[in-house]
């Protein structure tokens, strides 16, 4: 085997989703701790100490101690070099979330013990089911009070239509939290608090066959509640399948407390042996294999202002073949320019390391001087193909924008602009007019405070948004053959046009767009936007 195809090999690229709170970023940085990437894990919210999760780097999240930008980490654990997607668990960035997800191989989903499967876990999840990614289960919080065990297998099941397979297993929670049960080494291993941010606390493996020392570490009711759950799991759960894991139709499920760190290397080292390899990537060529082909990549996330010193743009990509050199030159497909890519970095959260090499499963942030878009292909020079794009999501809110100080003008479209091309929010015009009245669309509100903090701070330009009654957008698929002035719609309809001047329409109610369609004979219209 040659390094290529070794240094691929030993990748691994996932995402980690879960609904806020449920104690993703302590995951993430438990991870960190333990690959040697950082020495103490800092607490998101922040009140006992000033430091702040190594993932959050964007002012507004460090205040509302949530994420809303996906960030990446790489780190190195047992010979293999691991790159976390880091996702926003908010639902009103869930388009950050379904573009980061198009970069990864597999999904870790973090579901917290007491509450069970919530409302973005579904969303999130049926984005990881279109993409038939593999999915694996973190039922965290285990040192608090939890739900059923069997309950909360039985929801997972229910509501994501996804079988699950238990790893290990609980015995109790919250203060009467003991420990787990490794069914594979039919073993249990005692929980004991840690302190916290340090790597572990006193841990004892006991095998279940020495009931002796098992009932002394658990206690009596302990020990019989296992052996009676031990017995109904084997006959009630699913069988582990590696290939149906991979097919994205079971999911492994691993219990534990991110936070105490109990059951997290347990997990990793699992995961890690289950998990794939970097996948082929569709292209409008085929199936492009990662270690049969030149380097490529796709840019699934653009991010402008990451750091304030520098005032820059970044445009993160996901190799998805070959070897990535800094000396050699690519073409970016949709631009039609061969180039070399300028400051490849890797970023650790707001850390940066300028890199000299790469390979397909790694993620990438370059230097972008605003010729990118999301979606983008970039490959050898003499090669000429696209990876299938990723879809825009329709916006579902909307509001004009309106800004305070007229003599700022050309910061605030730079700024607005800048902004739309990462995708966080899209921006819209007035049909038959310029820049000067802008409508700004956005799928969910949480999106407008993040607009206006960011116009004010890093552009230094103050606006005004006022909400508009509009609910549905649909683009016009067939524009070429469509008169947009001679178009019947109903009086709640606006027309508006994207920034590439295509024709979109925008409604108060569904029905009007039924209407719309009866009323104009061969118009198609769509709830995705596509390049």
């Amino acid at each position: 085997m040659g390094t290529l195809e070794k240094e691929i090999n030993r990748r691994r690229t996932f995402a980690i989703i879960s609904h806020p709170d449920a104690g993703k970023t302590t995951l993430t940085e438990k991870f960190l701790l333990y690959g040697g990437a950082i020495n103490l894990a800092g607490s998101v919210k922040g009140k006992a100490t000033a430091r702040h999760a190594v993932s959050d780097w964007m002012e507004i999240e460090k205040e509302r101690g949530i994420s809303v930008t996906s960030s990446v980490l790489q780190f190195e654990y047992d010979g293999f070099c691991i790159n976390i997607l880091d996702t926003p668990g908010h639902q009103d960035f869930s388009e950050d979330t379904y573009r980061t997800l198009m970069a990864a191989d597999s999904a870790v989903m973090v579901i917290d013990a007491s509450k069970g499967v919530e409302a973005q876990t579904r969303k999130l999840f049926k984005v990881c089911v279109m993409r038939k990614i593999p999915i694996f289960t973190f039922i965290n919080k285990m040192d608090r009070d939890a739900n059923d065990t069997f309950e909360l297998l039985d929801e997972i099941e229910k509501e994501l239509g996804i079988a699950t397979c238990p790893v290990n297993w609980p015995i109790g929670s919250g203060k009467g939290f003991k420990g787990v049960y490794d069914r594979d080494e039919q073993c249990v291993i005692t929980f004991s608090d840690t302190e916290k941010g340090t790597k572990e606390g006193e841990t004892r493996v006991i095998p279940v066959t020495d009931e002796t020392a098992l009932t002394g570490a658990i206690g009596e009711d302990a020990f019989a509640t296992l052996t009676d759950e031990i017995e109904l799991l084997d006959g009630a759960s699913a069988e582990f399948d590696l290939e149906l894991v991979q097919a994205g139709e079971l999911t492994p499920v691993f219990f534990g407390s991110a936070l105490t760190n109990f059951g997290v290397e347990f997990f990793l080292q699992h995961f890690l042996e289950m998990t794939t390899t970097p996948l082929p990537r569709k292209s409008d060529k085929g199936l492009i294999a990662p270690a049969e082909n030149d380097f490529s990549a796709f840019v699934f996330k653009i991010q402008a202002n990451m750091n304030k010193a520098h005032r820059d743009r970044i445009a993160f990509m996901r190799i998805c073949s070959g070897k990535y050199d800094a000396s050699m030159e690519v073409k970016h497909v949709q631009g039609g320019k061969v180039m070399r890519l300028s400051q490849p970095q890797q970023i650790m959260a707001s850390e940066r390391k300028i890199l000299e090499e790469a390979y397909a499963g790694d993620i990438i942030g370059v230097f972008d001087p605003g010729i990118f878009s999301i979606g983008d292909t970039l490959c050898m020079p003499k090669e000429q193909f696209r990876y299938e794009g990723i879809p825009t999501f329709a916006p579902e809110h909307f509001a004009r924008v309106r800004q305070m100080d007229t003599m700022k003008r050309k910061q605030f479209v730079k700024g607005i602009t800048q902004i739309a091309q990462e995708g966080a929010i899209q921006i819209f015009q007035e049909f038959n007019t310029g820049m000067e009245e802008i409508i700004v669309g956005v799928v969910g509100v949480l999106q407008f405070d993040v607009l206006k903090y960011r116009l004010e701070n890093e552009y230094n330009v103050e606006i005004r948004l006022e909400p508009l009654p509009y609910e549905h957008i649909r683009w016009i698929e067939n524009k070429e053959e469509v008169d947009l002035n001679k178009l019947v719609g109903t009086s709640d309809m606006k027309k508006i046009k994207d920034l590439k001047g295509n024709p979109l329409l925008l409604f108060i109610n569904a029905w009007s767009v039924g209407m719309t369609l009866d009323r104009n004979e061969g118009l198609i219209l769509s709830e995705f936007g596509r390049d």
